[in-house]
Parts: C-alpha cells; sequence; structure tokens
C-alpha cells in the first residue's frame, strides 16, 4: 500500500473519531468544539454559548443566541442601544455591558471557526450591521420555504427569533434540519 494511502485512511479514520464533519451537509451536522484537528477544518453549526455571565442577563429573557450568529459589528451596536432593544429596556451597567460585549465580539461570526457562523457572514454585506439574525440573508434563505403558520400563526413558537423552539438542539449550537421539530407540526425537512 502506498504512502497516501496510509495516511489518508489514518487522517479519515482520526476524523471520524473527534466528530469533525468535512462535509457541507446541513443535514449531518456534528460539532468538533475542541482539539488537535479543529486548528486545520473548521466545525459545523455555531460555537455554543460558554460565558455564564452572558447566559445570565440575557438568557433570562430570550434565548441566548451564540455570537457566531451574527458579525461583531453588530454585537456593537445591539449592545450600544440596549435602553431600547427590541421595544423594551435591558441596560446594564458598564462593567456588565463591557464583558458580555467584549464575549459577543470575540464569537461573532467574523471571526468563528464554525461552518454555519462562516456562511451567516458571508451572506452579510460588510456595509450592513443586522441587528436581528432572522434579517441576515443566510436565515432568510434557510427558512423561505417554512409556511408562516408554522411560526407566526403557531402560539408554540410565535416568532422566527424564538429558534429553541424548533431546533431542538440549537443551544448546543447545532441547528441541523435533522433536528427540527415544530411545536403542533412535527419534523421538518425542505
Amino acid at each position: 500500500m502506498n504512502n497516501k494511502l496510509i495516511l489518508g485512511t489514518v487522517l479519515t479514520s482520526l476524523l471520524a473519531t473527534t466528530g469533525v464533519v468535512m462535509s457541507d451537509d446541513d443535514h449531518n451536522e456534528r460539532e468538533n468544539r475542541s482539539g488537535f484537528f479543529s486548528r486545520f477544518f473548521t466545525a459545523a453549526g455555531v460555537e455554543p454559548v460558554n460565558n455564564q455571565q452572558y447566559k445570565d442577563e440575557c438568557g433570562s429573557c430570550h434565548f441566548a443566541f451564540q455570537p457566531g450568529l451574527l458579525p461583531g459589528r453588530s454585537w456593537v451596536k445591539m449592545m450600544s442601544e440596549l435602553e431600547n432593544h427590541f421595544g423594551e429596556n435591558a441596560e446594564l451597567d458598564a462593567a456588565d455591558n463591557k464583558q458580555i460585549l467584549d464575549y459577543l465580539v470575540a464569537g461573532g461570526s467574523e471571526k468563528s471557526n464554525y461552518r454555519r457562523s462562516q456562511k451567516i457572514n458571508n451572506s452579510i454585506k460588510n456595509s450592513s450591521t443586522p441587528l436581528r439574525i432572522s434579517e441576515t440573508p443566510y436565515f432568510i434563505r434557510k427558512h423561505d420555504e417554512l409556511p408562516a403558520r408554522y411560526v407566526q400563526g403557531n402560539p408554540k413558537v410565535l416568532s422566527l427569533s424564538n429558534c429553541e423552539k424548533c431546533h431542538t438542539t440549537a443551544d448546543e449550537g447545532s441547528y441541523s434540519e435533522s433536528r427540527i421539530n415544530i411545536p403542533g407540526v412535527g419534523r421538518w425537512d425542505d
């Protein structure tokens, strides 16, 4: 057996055991959150939230959206306008605001090694600063076939911003289509 074939076989085996996915298939998304291979291969999904302060402050009112769902410039704008955060006053003291902002900007989509974050970032024009994840071109494309009655017309979902209602592994950073279960509707696969 030649050396290239042996090396390819060994590398494939190692990748399979670490959970790294080399395909771009959203239907079969798996995460590789750390380790040697994460420096060389892009992980699927988005990096899960790993900041307790952010979870406590922001997650107490709504789903704690992963930083990789928006670029850093969006988080900067959002955190500077917390006195009117989508119609609510969500102001924080300056120290808490800075710590959470630093976390969000450091994990923004333009800095992420996660494939879905990169796709989101690539869909956004550099001149654009979206404040709603649901208004990014990537998000719109991924949800374009979803009937409004399944979301806005569904009292168990109500809004596209309630990711965790349908994406059963959203808190893990996985938005795989194979893990969608729309309340009152069931599995969804476009």
